[in-house]
């Protein structure tokens, strides 16, 4: 008679659910900074030839452990980067069961400033953040994918069948976030969403930008159906461009909603989203930024690429305020 009486009780909660649109309670058991014990994780550089621009293209490729199909997640560093950058995301992400491609975009990369004698390197840095180099980085994003989806098919490759390549996201920092919204959603002044790339499913943008002096952001970022994850800081100015923290922060409001998000990080600096010392600053890192920075940025990645509804009700629900501090900001629609 109870066992009857408990599986009414479980039909009824189900049906008031259903009608009422009620949830249910978060999986308490989720955790996006888990990962295996024992890892070992294969790190392989390649370069991809663009033969139809003449161009090369660097890769730093973070293998996960598991050898079935695993999303792909690629990343743009900023102006004077390199492949090489921002490990901390790569070792996770990977260690998290994805294929995560970190490019290296010729002309606004290391190169720019590396042999360069110190008094030059800013002029050339500042010379290198064109819109040339914007439309390279724009177009080396889909001739990465083409080349991913023939390694994928091919024996002599590492990585064949390896890559779900039906789950693609886009993240980048600075230069890389401005690739990265191109690519994803993001429309140009003249209105055309021209270097959209639909392969790729959801977006992680560090440090995004909002053009001063070009035009409405509602009509730049109004027509973004690709869920994105924005992530600025209260001090993320950059030494290069004209980005302020509020032309940062003029994006998400732009952003219809549906799987839209925003982080704000207290004190957060231009280079807390990366690895490299904050320069000109005595200021240490704060060590709970990685931390958030790499919570938020793989629940996102499960939510959305993997479709894990745990990850999404962590995400949409109180997930994130038990990792932030009273000074971050954190919003969603």
């Amino acid at each position: 008679m109870a066992l009857k009486t408990n599986v009414r009780l479980v039909l009824v909660a189900t049906y008031i659910s259903i009608c009422f649109g009620f949830t249910r309670a978060e999986d308490s058991t989720y955790d996006p900074l888990s990962t295996p014990k024992s890892q070992n994780l294969e790190t392989i550089d390649s370069i991809v030839k663009d033969t139809v621009r003449n161009r090369e293209i660097p890769l730093r490729v973070y293998l996960p452990m598991e050898k079935t199909p695993a999303p792909v997640i690629l990343f743009s560093h900023g102006l004077g980067g390199s492949r090489v950058g921002n490990p901390y995301l790569g070792q996770h992400w990977s260690a998290r069961g994805y294929v995560v491609v970190f490019l290296q975009h010729a002309g606004s990369d290391e190169a720019v400033w590396k042999d360069v004698p110190m008094l030059q390197r800013m002029s050339k840095l500042k010379q290198a953040a064109s819109l040339e180099n914007t439309l390279l980085r724009l177009k080396d994003v889909p001739a990465v994918i083409d080349q991913l989806e023939r390694w994928n098919l091919s024996s002599d490759s590492p990585w064949m069948g390896r890559m779900d390549l039906k789950r693609i996201g886009m993240s980048g920092h600075s230069f890389g976030a401005v690739t990265t919204q191109g690519v994803s959603g993001q429309r140009t002044r003249l209105g055309a969403a021209t270097f959209t790339d639909s392969r790729i499913k959801a977006a992680v943008v560090m440090s995004p930008n909002s053009p001063q002096g070009g035009g409405d952001p509602s009509k730049l970022f109004g027509g973004v159906k690709t869920p994105w994850m924005l992530m600025t800081g209260t001090n993320d100015t950059a030494a290069v461009g004209d980005a302020t923290v509020e032309s940062r922060l003029a994006v998400y409001p732009a952003l219809p909603p549906g799987g839209k998000y925003e982080l704000v990080l207290g004190g957060g600096e231009h280079e807390a989203f990366s690895d490299r010392d904050l320069p000109g600053t005595k200021t240490k890192r704060n060590p709970n930024h990685h931390r958030i920075i790499l919570a938020l940025s793989t629940a996102f990645w499960d939510a959305w690429l993997r479709e894990n509804v745990s990850a999404r009700e962590w995400l949409d629900g109180t997930g994130p305020s038990s990792l932030l501090e009273q000074t971050d900001r954190w919003q969603h629609k």
